[in-house]
């Protein structure tokens, strides 16, 4: 089984509009909302995958009431947290001329409640996958990828890490069968700018040094490259399409490629199916669907 763990979900509510003035009273042209978290978005990608996943993380209040019902209802298993004080999040994301974001602080995590997620995690056993994605809320320890992973190692579970800077090589030592920083990301870790696909596959052997098992990195309009535990290095290209939506690519890829992965054993395909889902993202309103992702694999391949 897959889990994947949303610390902080959020309803997104995005609006579309013309234009956004300051100061003045600013009519939307339409309004969505979506149920967001890098978890959750990963949860979701696999489930059009065809692929069953528990979406696990905190709750709070009504907002965190509809989300659990809006995630459940998009099919995902989900076994939030509910906790005692305030209340789910939500993101407002104004796509207008530009694009603004306004992001709320979530509710306080409880050491109770972070307890009783650990008890949830203890129910893993070998050959699962466990992703954990994103920042860690202020009202728990920055170490919490390192006291879960630490907790957790020598079961034979698969972690899957979609972090950045310390949050990420801390956690190296505990060897994730997979993490996925862009290659932005990727030079800030190492303290230096990669300007060239020679750059950037030494700092993603250097992250194996260190104790990473795969490596994808992400390189926006240029692809993606993958080294794996067994020595393949792949690179890919991207498909042609017009960029409609950046939120939750990067969890479509990983979704994609953890599905490319248990179905077929093959790391290629893992890749070839990750940067279709990443694509199939980027190119539509909201997150990808099944046969946008099966038509751009096939241009892939």
């Amino acid at each position: 089984m897959i889990y994947t763990v949303t610390f902080n979900p959020a309803l997104d509510y995005v609006v579309r509009m013309d234009s956004l003035i300051p100061g003045e009273v600013n009519r939307t042209a339409q309004e969505e909302i979506f149920f967001g978290g890098k978890g959750i978005n990963v949860s979701t990608v696999l489930n059009e995958l065809g692929e069953e996943s528990v979406a696990l993380g905190f709750i709070a209040g009504f907002t965190g009431d509809a989300l659990a019902a809006g995630v459940g209802h998009l099919g995902v298993q989900t076994d939030f947290i509910k906790l005692p004080k305030g209340n789910t999040r939500i993101n407002v994301k104004i796509k207008a001329a530009k694009e603004t974001e306004i992001n709320a602080g979530g509710p306080p995590i409880p050491k109770e409640a972070f307890e009783a997620l650990v008890q949830k995690l203890d129910r893993l056993k070998e050959g699962d996958v466990l992703c954990l994605s994103g920042s860690i809320p202020k009202s728990l320890e920055q170490n919490t990828y390192e006291v879960l992973l630490e907790h957790l190692s020598g079961r034979g579970i698969r972690f899957v890490v979609d972090a950045t800077g310390d949050l990420l090589l801390n956690v190296l030592k505990y060897h994730p069968f997979l993490i996925k920083p862009n290659h932005h990301e990727l030079g800030e870790m190492l303290g230096k700018t990669l300007a060239n696909d020679r750059e950037i596959e030494d700092g993603a052997r250097e992250l194996q040094k260190r104790g990473a098992r795969n490596v994808l990195v992400s390189m926006a309009g240029d692809g993606a490259m993958l080294l794996t535990e067994t020595g393949e290095s792949h690179r890919i290209g991207v498909v042609d399409g017009t960029v409609r939506n950046s939120v939750g690519a990067g969890d479509s890829m990983v979704a994609g490629f953890i599905a490319g992965y248990l179905q077929k054993q093959d790391y290629l395909y893992a890749l070839q199916l990750g940067s279709a889902c990443g694509s199939a993202t980027a190119f539509s309103d909201g997150l990808c669907k099944k046969e946008t992702i099966y038509a751009l694999l096939a241009q892939l391949q």
